[in-house]
């Protein structure tokens, strides 16, 4: 029976994975958490890590673009999966020393904890020297496979067209991506594999679909057209691949970075309008079709960075038909069917934005 450790089992993309792990079965599970552990997870046992210590908690939502940009990166919740008998690790990131022992008798890693926003100090430490200390000890483990939840935003700003990994240069705007960046050179240095993904949505998303709703909320129609395209995987999908990266024979992997995506991009006119949809009457676009300068300008007003707007106005469609082709693993449906399953755990959590 493989041993799995998942970091950040307690967020957003780490708590799908940990739930997508139960249901394979067939999988001991050990789940690292900083603060609160994950829902149903049962105490460690001595081989575990140390109590957590105070500092930022890595186990965040899932990836995106950068903080301020109104929608993507931050703090989310898990979807509460429930992995009864698994064992929780408590280590915090930014302290090394917390991570001593914590992959003895792990087969493999996967690595979806990251600091995302606060101060670059935090970034630093959490991102790029944490995730290179955990991967030390990983490897001084014998630790088989590493896999890195990492983001698309590690490109920085551009319009993107079936973008393909090998064709693109890292660029990343924010101390965050920048961390991140980093964190990918650790695992990859190691032999490891490293997933790109854009926008998640899906069950304890806390970012990207509320931060949509800000948007729509402050604008008064579309925005010449929304006529972009855009890369989205839900949760659930990106918790397969995930998986999927952990255990696939090495044999079966032809890169050692994929993006992550459903593979048929999503317009933004479409994207927007299943937001207005459940975000209600104040997030329904009017007629009026503004410029990008005029929209800049009503963001800036309500506090809204203009980055936000930027990924909706450009195409940001990242080429992930190789992770799904090498891994064997069948998309889920196309993004209108699958939101429709989700819209009404959005309705709820919209009531407060």
């Amino acid at each position: 029976m493989p041993t799995i450790m998942i970091t950040g089992a307690a967020g957003f993309i780490g708590g799908h994975v940990a739930r997508e792990a139960e249901h394979r079965g067939g999988l001991s599970l050990r789940l690292m958490s900083h603060r609160r552990p994950p829902a149903g997870a049962a105490a460690a046992g001595p081989a575990a890590a140390g109590p957590a210590t105070a500092g930022p908690d890595p186990a965040t939502a899932g990836p995106g673009p950068s903080p301020g940009s109104g929608f993507g990166h931050g703090h989310g919740h898990g979807p509460g999966a429930v992995v009864p008998g698994h064992r929780t690790v408590r280590a915090d990131l930014s302290d090394p020393g917390s991570l001593r022992g914590v992959c003895e008798g792990v087969d493999v890693l996967l690595h979806c904890a990251s600091q995302i926003g606060g101060t670059p100090e935090a970034n630093e430490a959490v991102n790029a020297r944490g995730t290179a200390a955990l991967v030390a000890e990983a490897r001084r483990a014998g630790v088989s496979r590493v896999v890195y939840l990492s983001t698309a935003s590690v490109y920085g700003r551009g319009a993107f067209r079936a973008a393909r990994p090998e064709d693109l240069v890292r660029n990343p705007g924010s101390p965050t991506s920048g961390s991140r960046a980093h964190a990918e050179d650790a695992v990859l240095a190691a032999g490891g594999v490293v997933l790109r993904p854009h926008l998640v949505v899906g069950d304890g998303d806390r970012w990207v679909v509320p931060g949509l709703a800000r948007i729509l909320r402050a604008l008064p129609g579309t925005v010449e057209g929304w006529a972009a395209r855009t890369s989205v995987i839900t949760a659930q999908d990106l918790a397969r691949l995930l998986l999927g990266a952990g255990l696939a024979p090495a044999g079966d992997l032809t890169a050692s970075v994929y993006h992550a995506a459903h593979p048929v991009p999503v317009n933004v006119r479409t994207l927007l309008g299943a937001v207005a949809a459940v975000a209600g009457p104040a997030a329904d676009p009017a007629a009026e079709d503004l410029t990008a300068v005029r929209a800049r300008e009503l963001l800036a007003a309500r506090g809204i960075a203009a980055q936000g707007l930027d990924m909706l106005t450009s195409d940001h469609w990242f080429d992930s038909d190789p992770v799904w082709r090498d891994l064997r693993c069948t998309p889920g449906p196309d993004f209108e069917a699958a939101f429709k399953e989700l819209a009404e755990g959005y309705r709820r959590a919209l009531l407060d934005i």
